[in-house]
């Protein structure tokens, strides 16, 4: 009997000191006076994502909207407390004024494990790289690679309108995912992948891999700096290996040396020639960054190249696509915009004649708005830091998170938020609007470097597609999606089913 008691008696105690471990630092925003959803022992406030009942954009979209009157918000990721920002001005003074202070993304991993890629690299090596990738997306590079898109999207198009002849009804995520992993692989790698014939198993594979959540990132949130701390990374060894061994074909192919393509490829080529990249730290002219390129660094960068050109738009097209079926007066003055402008141009889709559709640009837009793929986004402090405006001083090393579906669904800057409404987007509304209440793209200096690219790959596809077909809901379109779960950006739960259906014919 005393031994049950005694093994009763280690059990209890043992439970309670995970108890106070896993709560101990659930009074700290408390102390500072600022306001938070409860926090549960061990998961703190992301119990529903870490279980995967909820994607973690959407969890934070909820704190946001539960505090509709406060600046900020204290929230704890698992153990480790973080400041949710509501406030525009407050989000302007961190993600743009002060950004040096809050440069660092808030996760870092093996470099060896695709951890130096531009997302998630640190201070030092997003500077460098940046720097020398920013000329990657001018107008003139993109109208240089604006044949290699419109080529995919003239297959692309055709391949849908002879498969809707059969069988109208499709889903439509997967199916745009043909083309942008097509024009991806064109702009950025020069490989040309039949993606509407070849087997694509590995990609698909590599897609699953990349995009559903791992672990590593709430144990890493539960005990910051631990990945780096062990050299691991978030991203499985298949990753890597595959993004590696593209890379190694890429340059083999072009026989270690630029081509006259003038695509990603090309730039990393042109950069290993040097071996290392030297950039002047900002404020400080004497003191030099020094990357060196090695094959971590470009393999990270092919990484993020084509996840975030590939999957990102392929997404944001399908939830486009959903709300014009569901929307169809919107998507008759979508059409009739292509038409006008595909006949003015004899059928030729370039570069001017995409910047010339405005109405697209706002349907583009309004999609954005009402579903920004990145959630949420997140920065760390460098420094103490006292928060303009308020008595709440953010320590060193706490990271900050901003909600871009929460500002973007928040009455006070879009009323019914949840009508697709393009006009939103006309000159007049978005000139009224603050500058960080519309941030798909993120804001500030650490922005998305492709999101011109991103733009121009999307809008070319939808050109090409809607002038030959409309969609329209089908017997399986829910009235409203859902957001998957068990992924890492903001996606349709279950794919977008839509029924398409042919068009007369028309110039293009």
């Amino acid at each position: 009997m005393v031994l049950l008691y005694l093994a009763v008696g280690v059990v209890l105690t043992t439970a309670l000191a995970l108890y106070a471990y896993f709560t101990r630092t659930f009074n700290y925003w408390k102390s500072k006076n600022v306001v938070g959803p409860e926090p549960v022992a061990f998961f703190g406030n992301l119990k529903e994502s870490t279980l995967r009942r909820k994607n973690i954009g959407v969890v934070f979209q909820e704190f946001y909207k539960q505090f509709p009157n406060e600046k900020v918000v204290g929230v704890y990721q698992m153990t480790t407390p973080c400041l949710l920002l509501r406030d525009l001005d407050i989000i302007k003074h961190i993600m743009i004024k002060d950004f040096d202070v809050f440069i660092e993304r808030g996760i870092e991993f093996s470099k060896e494990g695709l951890g130096a890629n531009l997302f998630h690299a640190d201070a030092d090596t997003w500077r460098s790289l940046r720097n020398r990738f920013t000329p990657l997306f001018t107008s003139g590079k993109l109208k240089n690679m604006l044949h290699l898109i419109t080529e995919r999207a003239d297959k692309f198009r055709d391949y849908v309108y002879h498969l809707c002849n059969d069988n109208p009804e499709q889903e439509i995520h997967s199916l745009f995912q043909m083309y942008t992993m097509g024009t991806i692989s064109a702009c950025a790698f020069g490989v040309d992948i039949d993606t509407l014939h070849d087997k694509l198993e590995t990609f698909h594979e590599m897609d699953k891999l990349v995009l559903t959540p791992s672990y590593a990132s709430e144990l890493d949130m539960m005990f910051p700096g631990i990945l780096k701390w062990f050299n691991s990374s978030i991203f499985s060894v298949k990753i890597k290996d595959f993004f590696y061994d593209l890379v190694k074909s890429v340059i083999s192919q072009r026989g270690g040396l630029p081509t006259k393509r003038n695509d990603f490829m090309d730039l990393i080529l042109e950069l290993r020639q040097q071996g290392r990249i030297e950039t002047t730290k900002r404020h400080d002219e004497t003191q030099k960054l020094i990357l060196e390129l090695s094959d971590d660094i470009i393999a990270a960068q092919a990484f993020i190249f084509y996840v975030g050109g590939y999957e990102t738009t392929a997404t944001t097209v399908s939830f486009l696509l959903y709300q014009l079926a569901m929307n169809p007066d919107i998507q008759d003055k979508l059409l009739a915009e292509i038409d006008q402008s595909l006949e003015d141009n004899n059928g030729v889709v370039n570069y001017d004649t995409i910047q010339s559709m405005r109405y697209l640009d706002k349907v583009l837009n309004e999609t954005l708005r009402m579903y920004p793929i990145v959630e949420p986004l997140k920065r760390i402090a460098k420094v103490d830091y006292k928060i303009p405006g308020t008595d709440v001083t953010i320590e060193k090393g706490t990271t900050v998170i901003v909600s871009p579906i929460g500002i973007h669904h928040d009455e006070k800057y879009y009323p019914n938020p949840h009508i697709f409404d393009p006009e939103r987007f006309s000159p007049e509304n978005s000139g009224q609007r603050h500058p960080c209440a519309y941030i798909p793209f993120g804001t500030g200096p650490r922005n998305c470097i492709g999101m011109r690219f991103a733009k121009l790959q999307g809008s070319v596809g939808l050109v090409k597609l809607l002038s030959k077909v409309r969609v329209e809901p089908s017997k399986n379109t829910p009235k409203i999606l859902d957001i998957e779960p068990n992924r890492i950006i903001i996606g349709p739960k279950g794919g977008v089913r839509l029924n398409i259906i042919q068009r007369k014919p028309v110039n293009a």
